[in-house]
């Protein structure tokens, strides 16, 4: 007897948090064209073993039918269909990079794969695009210039930095399209140690003065007519609440601060992820990035294992025990009080208890007008970044910009 269903497809995720985030993650990006809700669950119904090896295999073959998908509808004069092909080519290429670890030749081939398909993206789509890279004690750092038209006017702005993993076309599908669809130029922009700068520069770590970057590429900006340098506001997400905020201490330039989430102090947050306490890494307990296929699952489990040898190449391939202790000059809860230009903190409620306890320290400290929004199981906004309900993040985000930037120009 035959029975009528709905559908094969499942909504159903994985047992191991991280790559459950993970696909959150990608499942979120569907609200702005970053991925198909439908290819995402039937990629993830197809890892069995959820392992971060399938995971890139699976997001990697994704990719490259998406990518020739789009190829041909282009072929074809279907311009339209295949920008939007495009732009999920771009995201699952980056999905595929997420699980690569950043010394391995993968992780900048997606890398680049991702950043070409996100250039056929732009050519096909209405905005005024640069893609361009600001010199930097040797480093060449990246970043994509977008207008919301090729009218080359001077327009408010904002620059967009992301954290750890996050890529400059991530951060537009997430942010910087509703960016645009406000009449925002949108600036992605990756410093030193971050995932588009590795892609070029094959010595790259983390540098917790990052002052210094951003005001680089706020001289290169400076000349540029299609910014109003009276209405630059910096946009930090994930780690880049730390890099945004340690910049807004030192750069009066820039005349806004959105922090997603504000982090003061990057090594109790990271240690926030798998250590208890605040304790130090002894030397009993000190391993380094060769030695972690070897941790048993029990103690560390696999999507760990990839978080933890990531974190140790991106902050300079040190052991743990020396990597904690670079860890400890990300710090400005000292500098706090130098943020002086409008604030807005967010955070959400499902990020757990380090997180929150830096963004209350960060309300009490910053010396700035500061407004704040936490996030709720209600919202489907609570996940780190809010990545299961991006336009209502988003709604957050310009809605107080725009009241910012309407004041500044009634003074």
């Amino acid at each position: 007897m035959s029975e009528t269903i709905r559908s094969l497809t499942r909504v159903q995720g994985f047992k191991d948090s991280e790559m459950d985030f993970q696909l959150l993650r990608q499942l979120g990006s569907a609200s702005y064209g970053g991925a198909s809700i439908g290819e995402s669950l039937a990629v993830a119904a197809r890892m069995n073993d959820e392992s971060a090896k399938q995971w890139v295999a699976e997001f990697a073959q994704l990719a490259v039918r998406q990518e020739q998908d789009a190829q041909v509808r282009l072929s074809k004069g279907h311009q339209v269909s295949a920008k939007e092909q495009f732009l999920k080519a771009c995201n699952s290429f980056r999905a595929a990079e997420y699980f690569t670890h950043s010394q391995q030749p993968e992780h900048r081939e997606f890398g680049l794969k991702s950043r070409g398909c996100f250039l056929e993206y732009l050519q096909l789509a209405p905005f005024y695009s640069e893609a361009k890279f600001v010199a930097y004690n040797g480093l060449q750092l990246p970043y994509y210039l977008i207008a919301p038209d090729k009218t080359l006017q001077s327009r408010k702005t904002v620059i967009i930095v992301s954290g750890f993993d996050g890529t400059l076309e991530e951060s537009f599908i997430q942010s910087g399209l509703a960016a645009i669809a406000r009449g925002y130029n949108v600036v992605c922009f990756a410093g030193p140690g971050q995932m588009d700068t590795l892609r070029f520069n094959d010595n790259s770590y983390f540098e917790p003065d990052f002052e210094h970057p951003v005001g680089a590429l706020l001289n290169a900006l400076a000349q540029n007519q299609l910014i109003d340098n009276a209405k630059i506001a910096l946009l930090g997400i994930s780690f880049g609440g730390y890099f945004a905020a340690r910049a807004s201490c030192y750069d009066p330039r820039i005349k806004a601060l959105i922090a997603n989430s504000p982090i003061s102090d990057l090594k109790k947050y990271v240690l926030g992820f798998s250590v208890q306490d605040e304790s130090e890494i002894t030397a009993d307990e000190d391993f380094s990035y060769a030695d972690i296929p070897y941790i048993p699952d029990e103690v560390m489990p696999p999507s760990l294992k990839e978080l933890t040898a990531n974190l140790l190449l991106r902050f300079g391939n040190y052991t743990m025990q020396q990597t904690v202790n670079y860890l400890k000059e990300f710090n400005i809860q000292d500098q706090l009080q130098q943020i002086t230009c409008p604030t807005l903190a967010l955070i959400g409620a499902g990020e757990g208890g380090e997180p929150l306890k830096q963004f209350n320290e960060f309300l009490e400290n910053v010396a700035g007008i500061i407004s704040s929004y936490e996030f709720s199981l209600d919202d489907g906004a609570d996940t780190h970044c809010q990545v299961t309900n991006l336009n209502f993040s988003n709604c957050v985000i310009y809605d107080w910009l725009d009241e910012v930037f309407a004041a500044n120009t009634t003074k």
